[in-house]
């Protein structure tokens, strides 16, 4: 049986936003992941073929040992001369609201949006500011590989090895993929055939990672506790840990698959106390649970089985808020 899907092809209007415009802002959201970055970087390089000035923006904090090698590449606010002749992308996430400390550099300028998550609100596609937005595709970077597409052109190796990282960070190296992927493996090729290499991008995704990650993935692993007759687990690393450690210490993707890979579980949560009052969350589900919609209701936002979230109040408070949201969910 084909149950495969197509992606919705680029909006005219915003073809037509980037051809008759000389100079851009690509933005993407605050704690980027190589999807937003890999993004950004590969339709950098699309517009400056075309002959197009561009640069990348972000708000970071760049956390993850896979951006190392790029993150001297963005700006926090760049150069704004020639402001008039300025329009910015967002890449990766639904508004200028989600692009942290940059946002209030980015408001002056006309916006268009380029998103594959399934927010609750995207504004509708204008020729002042498009939206292209399909919650089909798995990363952004499917989406900006259509884009490059629409514009005219054939991908380069840089951009088929930025649009490649990206696309394998979203799937977890195609692992979140179901049996209506027939068309990612088919862009994947595309971009193995113009120079990406599976075998560099898993060992950037998958290395690097320092001794502390590894000790700091065992404190957290041995304060799990398992609810709901083992269908939720729920973890947390402490300021203090935060503090000595810092983002570096992290290792999300290999935490999130140890503790899915438990028998019985539907959905996890790791919290983080990252200041006095304030703590980052962490969900995962396996199938069903649509972790986006518990995110969502805190503020946050994500994909149906990977999601965010902050939340005031301390580890045991946001513990219980996290239960309270479960509850109807998993009883």
């Amino acid at each position: 049986m084909d149950c495969d899907i197509e992606l919705k092809d680029p909006p005219d209007e915003l073809v037509k936003f980037i051809t008759n415009s000389s100079r851009f802002i690509l933005a993407g959201h605050k704690e980027p992941d190589g999807d937003c970055v890999g993004s950004q970087l590969a339709l950098r390089s699309a517009l400056q073929r075309l002959g197009k000035e561009a640069a990348v923006c972000s708000a970071g904090p760049f956390t993850r040992t896979e951006l190392r090698e790029y993150t001297e590449q963005f700006k926090t606010v760049p150069n704004s001369d020639n402001d008039n002749n300025t329009k910015v992308i967002i890449i990766d996430c639904s508004g200028k609201d989600r692009t942290g400390d940059i946002q209030s550099f980015l408001e002056k300028f006309p916006c268009a949006i380029i998103d594959h998550h399934a927010a609750i609100y995207h504004p509708p596609s204008t020729e002042e500011e498009p939206v292209y937005v399909d919650s089909n595709a798995p990363s952004s970077t499917l989406l900006v590989y259509k884009l490059i597409k629409s514009l005219g052109l054939e991908l380069n190796e840089e951009e088929a090895t930025l649009l490649f990282f990206g696309l394998c960070t979203d799937t977890g190296f195609f692992r979140y993929l179901t049996n209506n992927s027939a068309f990612v493996f088919e862009a994947a090729a595309v971009m193995v055939r113009h120079g990406a290499n599976p075998k560099k991008t898993f060992q950037l995704i998958s290395g690097g990672k320092s001794m502390h990650s590894r000790l700091q993935m065992g404190n957290i692993l041995s304060r799990t506790e398992s609810f709901f007759n083992g269908k939720l687990l729920i973890t947390y690393e402490t300021l203090e840990e935060f503090q000595a450690y810092g983002f570096e210490s992290r290792d999300s993707e290999s935490l999130n698959q140890l503790l899915l890979s438990i028998e019985g579980i539907e959905a996890i949560a790791i919290i983080r106390q990252e200041c006095a009052d304030n703590c980052t969350v962490s969900l995962r589900s396996t199938d069903k649970i649509n972790v986006a919609q518990i995110a969502s209701f805190f503020g946050g936002g994500g994909h149906k089985n990977a999601a965010g979230l902050t939340m005031k109040g301390g580890i045991p408070y946001v513990k219980q808020i996290l239960l309270n949201s479960f509850q109807n969910i998993l009883l």
